[in-house]
């Protein structure tokens, strides 16, 4: 097997070019990587449907729309459907149906009614009646009933991330004459996630680890960017979202307390260090074609989150068997945290896939502005790649800006390499695999990790999603406030969908591709 210090030179030598000038077009030359991650997101999107009921091979007893977590019953037991999994997953689905893979329709469908009806479910959380406090329920069972054993409950980022994927959705509909299934179907749905939201923020709940009872910036995060959009597309659907606006900034201002001057806090409270993968994956939630190199948002380029992204990589260099003899700067395996008991603590797939699509993202920023800028707050992370940089802007025709770009395409590509090392033969991808010898741990089929390797092969093949947000949406008030805000809670009654989800005329598939932006609307 090929060392991993060698396997990143393989893939540096491999990567001709990184255009300066924005553009789709592909590598003239194709690395190894790139083959095994083609095919494999081929199977990742069969192993995804695989875990949808009630036609899903390994969903059987799932009613239609519910996605399980994994297969694995026992050693763990995740055969649940988890709000915050679910969202994320269909959040990609969406995404992929956007760009022409119109056979995803029905699973869509069948989330947003089964949705509907979990939002109406009474759980320990609390219920819909009751100030929507049963939102915060973060799993049921697979036939759409309550969990009623211990768990970490509430878990505030379920119902934000359930609104984004279902606005997305929503956008899609209107974008294409079915503006009616928008108001009716979506919209009610999002409403009361939205409500949430903007009630619950402000209030301490477990994490999306679901072992700290804490302030969560991915939790913050994900709540600002649904706010956000949810105040958009209420406008869209012909109605307000008068809470979302006024609550939106408050939580950015909140969420600027968690920088740390040299990384991303990921709670407040605890033991921990706070160096942990979920302050990645919030950068690439929060990933928007309009921010740029936004430090504000945490945009995926922005000075401090590449300076996080490094001070996370570094925690786990010497923490881990597999990765002795990697070299700085080269990329190594990762985990969810650190300080990690869960199985012994490993690395994860969706962890690693995350710290490659976060570069991804930022190498097609730099080349939608033609430029990159190194501060003295991201500075560090350049020089691992490239010794030669120094603080300054750099545009798109020096041989600076493409060196770096080609060393950061080559980093990312090895966090890729890593996962394809450590995947089973049949490309099935489990949650955790081996610290010291790589094999597959803890829960089989695991949906995350299917779908963070669906978003990185987009991601890397220039395949972008919508922008999000508005003109403001970076300004911080001057003032911090704790503050909340009542919105509406309804029982959401879905319409019958329609067989068939026709493009309407002239428009086309939602690819974002750095020759032309789509607009927000």
């Amino acid at each position: 097997m090929l060392c991993l210090h060698a396997w990143g030179s393989a893939v540096l030598a491999f990567v001709l070019c990184v255009h300066g000038e924005p553009s789709s077009s592909k590598d003239t030359l194709v690395n190894p990587t790139e083959n095994w991650l083609a095919d494999e997101a081929e199977i990742a999107l069969e192993r995804v449907l695989s875990n949808i009921g009630p036609n899903g091979q390994y969903a059987r007893s799932a009613g239609p729309g519910i996605i399980i977590a994994s297969p694995s019953t026992e050693n763990p037991d995740y055969y649940y459907t988890w709000t915050r999994d679910s969202a994320l997953a269909i959040k990609t689905l969406v995404e992929l149906f956007c760009n022409g893979k119109s056979s995803l329709q029905t699973q869509i469908m069948n989330y947003v009614d089964a949705q509907a009806i979990l939002q109406t479910v009474s759980s320990p959380s609390g219920s819909l009646a009751s100030n929507g406090t049963g939102l915060g329920e973060p799993k049921f069972t697979v036939d759409g009933k309550a969990f009623m054993g211990g768990w970490g409950r509430p878990q505030h980022d379920g119902p934000a991330l359930r609104a984004t994927a279902l606005i997305a959705f929503g956008n899609w509909l209107l974008n294409n004459n079915h503006g009616h299934l928008a108001r009716h179907n979506v919209w009610p749905v999002v409403r009361n996630d939205l409500s949430y939201v903007a009630q619950y923020w402000n209030k301490t709940g477990y994490d999306l680890w679901e072992e700290t009872g804490s302030s969560s910036f991915y939790t913050a995060s994900v709540q600002h960017r649904a706010l956000v959009e949810g105040e958009v597309f209420a406008r869209r659907v012909r109605d307000s979202c008068v809470y979302c606006k006024s609550q939106s900034p408050q939580i950015l201002c909140f969420m600027q307390s968690f920088w740390t001057g040299s990384y991303i806090r990921a709670s407040f409270g605890g033991s921990r260090s706070g160096v942990d993968a979920s302050t990645l994956l919030a950068s690439i939630q929060s990933f928007t074609l309009m921010a740029g190199c936004d430090d504000v948002t945490f945009q995926p380029c922005s000075p401090r989150a590449l300076a996080n992204h490094k001070v996370y990589t570094d925690s786990f260099r010497s923490l881990y068997a597999l990765n002795q003899g990697i070299a700085q700067g080269s990329a190594v395996h990762v985990g969810r945290y650190p300080e990690d008991v869960y199985y012994d603590g490993n690395p994860w797939y969706l962890t690693a896939l995350a710290a490659a699509e976060q570069l991804y993202d930022a190498i097609y920023t730099w080349n939608r502005l033609r430029s990159l800028t190194i501060t003295a707050v991201s500075l560090a992370f350049f020089q691992d790649l490239y010794a030669n940089a120094t603080v300054g802007t750099y545009i798109s025709s020096t041989a600076t800006f493409k060196n770096i770009l080609l060393a950061v395409r080559a980093y990312a590509d090895g966090y890729v390499a890593l996962v394809q090392m450590h995947a089973v033969t049949n490309g099935s991808l489990s949650e955790q695999y081996d610290k010291t010898f790589g094999t597959q741990l803890s829960a089989r089929d695991l949906t995350w990790s299917y779908m963070a390797l669906l978003n990185a092969n987009m991601r890397r093949n220039a395949v972008m999603p919508p922008p999000w947000g508005s003109p403001g949406v970076s300004s911080i008030p001057s003032v911090c406030v704790a503050t909340s805000a009542t919105g509406t809670y309804a029982i959401a009654h879905t319409s019958p969908w329609p067989a068939t989800l026709t493009r309407g005329i002239g428009v086309s598939k939602a690819k974002v591709t750095a020759g032309a932006q789509r607009p927000l609307l």
